[in-house]
């Protein structure tokens, strides 16, 4: 790439070098209004919602880190047990599966497991075709652990549910849909401000 500069787009007068590449290079090319199906302008509302879509998300979070560290469970040690107790039929319980499931790193997933195996939460035993492949599965003691924390976080999600799922349907409709806000007010309204 040369040196030279470029002008970045829609007149804002920024000049760029060609050979850096960054999230404005990106952004140029595929803005987030893009992305939000064709939406021009988020207004005080639409960041309302997404902020109580946050806040319901939090406060379900919160509830299930407190579950898990009353059972005895880091929260990602219970994460790793409800994902390996829910993975697919024909996704195979290996560390590399789980530690894409909880979006970390494989090492990271590694140490909860040897964790939890210490525990007597999770068990390790060679693939029967492919005696390097270890694979996980859930003992009896991590079962009936793991049965308890989904009874009390199904009750939790009867209760915070449908707060969760206004929430998530205002935000996904862009906020401005006249629903009632939090505040006892309609948003969308038209004196409401644009940012």
């Amino acid at each position: 790439m040369g040196t030279g500069c470029r002008e970045a787009p829609r007149g804002l007068g920024t000049a760029f070098p060609q050979s850096i590449i960054s999230c404005y290079d990106i952004y140029w090319n595929l803005s987030c209004y893009d992305i939000i199906r064709g939406m021009h302008r988020l207004t005080l509302s639409d960041y309302e919602s997404l902020a109580e879509l946050r806040y319901q998300i939090r406060n379900f979070l919160a509830f299930s880190e407190q579950a898990a560290r009353a059972a005895g469970l880091e929260p990602r040690q219970h994460q790793l047990m409800l994902a390996l107790k829910g993975l697919p039929p024909e996704v195979r319980p290996r560390i590399r599966e789980l530690a894409e499931r909880l979006q970390i790193r494989h090492h990271s997933a590694v140490e909860l497991a040897d964790r939890l195996a210490k525990a007597g939460y999770v068990r390790r035993q060679r693939a029967g075709d492919d005696r390097r492949e270890v694979l996980l599965a859930l003992t009896p003691r991590g079962e009936r652990v793991l049965r308890e924390l989904s009874l009390h976080h199904r009750a939790e999600l009867r209760t915070a549910g449908p707060a969760l799922l206004r929430a998530l349907r205002r935000a996904t409709r862009g906020g401005g849909s006249g629903v009632r806000g939090g505040r006892g007010r309609l948003t969308g309204q038209s004196t409401r401000r644009e940012r």
